[in-house]
């Protein structure tokens, strides 16, 4: 089964309620030639927000992505039409470093009315990483604490899709013997929303840099 490890950056809301968008969209291919686990193909793709168009400032600080960016870049659903045609199998896995990035899937998807017949056999990398790592009372290792735990230099630049997908990606390859990725259909996923938690690049703990983010119903069950 082909890994597909993706990462997802949203627009940055201040006030509970307000709907967060994605904006980009990266992945990495991961497989198996000659007997080693390696990346073999990349895929980043802008995407234009339509209930919220203007970016805020809030979100170019945080994610670096330009309204320049977004305003060139294609709707959610045919940026999702070319990942999906990037991916180019129907044996894959999908894997994100926690799981909000599942699930703002699930929200926007279903607010935009776009098919999810895609978003299937998902598999949380965090979870299995962090219980791999024997952390604390289950506590889920950062991505950065994860890289620096293994040894591993960061590649390109924090929040954004393609370099967190590509980081969490060479974390994969060196645990890839504690990671078992499985089989699951998203309508065995209920009509949850996750709280999203931006972390910090130097830091491991989570934290909030802005006066709030949009307070989502927590569902952990990945």
């Amino acid at each position: 089964m082909l890994a597909i490890i993706y990462d997802l950056e949203m627009t940055v809301k201040r006030k509970k309620g307000e709907f967060a968008e994605i904006i980009e969209i990266g992945a990495v291919k991961v497989a198996e030639e000659e007997g080693s686990t390696v990346i073999v193909d990349t895929f980043q793709s802008f995407v234009k927000p339509v209930l919220s168009p203007k970016l805020t400032t809030d979100t170019v600080k945080f994610t670096g992505i330009t309204q320049d960016d977004v305003n060139h870049a294609d709707h959610l659903q045919d940026a999702l039409d070319q990942f999906v045609a990037w991916i180019d199998t129907d044996d894959y896995a999908l894997c994100s470093w926690g799981p909000d990035d599942k699930a703002q899937f699930l929200k926007e998807c279903r607010q935009k009315r776009i098919p999810m017949h895609w978003l299937r056999n998902h598999n949380n990398l965090q979870k299995q990483v962090s219980l791999a790592m024997k952390r604390e009372n289950n506590q889920q290792v950062g991505l950065k604490a994860a890289l620096e735990a293994l040894e591993v230099p960061f590649v390109g630049k924090h929040h954004r899709a393609l370099d967190d997908a590509y980081n969490t990606a060479l974390i994969y390859i060196r645990m890839k013997e504690h990671i078992q990725l499985k089989r699951n259909e998203v309508k065995e996923h209920p009509n949850y929303e996750s709280e999203v938690v931006y972390r910090d690049a130097q830091e491991d703990e989570p934290i909030n840099p802005f006066a709030a983010l949009a307070s989502w119903n927590k569902n952990t069950d990945k």
